[in-house]
């Protein structure tokens, strides 16, 4: 996959996080339909957003989403907005949702990955003392 920086105004950026969403009590209730329609709903809003999925993945009780964002959005924006969403939406359209307390739980897992190491990015920072 070829590397795809994002261009703005005065800033080049690779920011990519890896998150994890869970439903309210880790319920398996994202499977079927209701999980084709999460998925839809995700896609739809991360292009609305000019976000890039890279990978998403839907289990019963948890999704995986790998997504590059622009360096003015905060990775709990992002959580916010897509969970916000996506909750407001399948409530909505799937009325068993609505006895849940919530379709999400609060939490959620957020890492940062780019293109190369940490180690690589450590080794690039001391060779630019030797830089004319």
């Amino acid at each position: 996959m070829p590397t795809v920086y994002k261009h703005k105004n005065t800033t080049v950026s690779l920011l990519r996080y890896h998150f994890v969403f869970v439903p309210k009590r880790r319920r398996k209730i994202l499977v079927g339909p209701l999980a084709e329609r999460l998925r839809a709903l995700l896609v739809e809003k991360c292009a609305e957003l000019g976000w890039e999925i890279i990978a998403l993945e839907v289990m019963p009780d948890h999704l995986h989403l790998f997504i590059s964002v622009d360096p003015d959005v905060a990775p709990n924006q992002v959580a916010h907005r897509l969970k916000g969403y996506t909750s407001h939406v399948l409530r909505r359209e799937f009325p068993h949702l609505i006895r849940l307390p919530a379709l999400w739980t609060r939490s959620y897992f957020v890492s940062t990955a780019g293109m190369v190491s940490s180690k690589t990015i450590e080794q690039y920072i001391a060779a630019q003392k030797t830089r004319d």
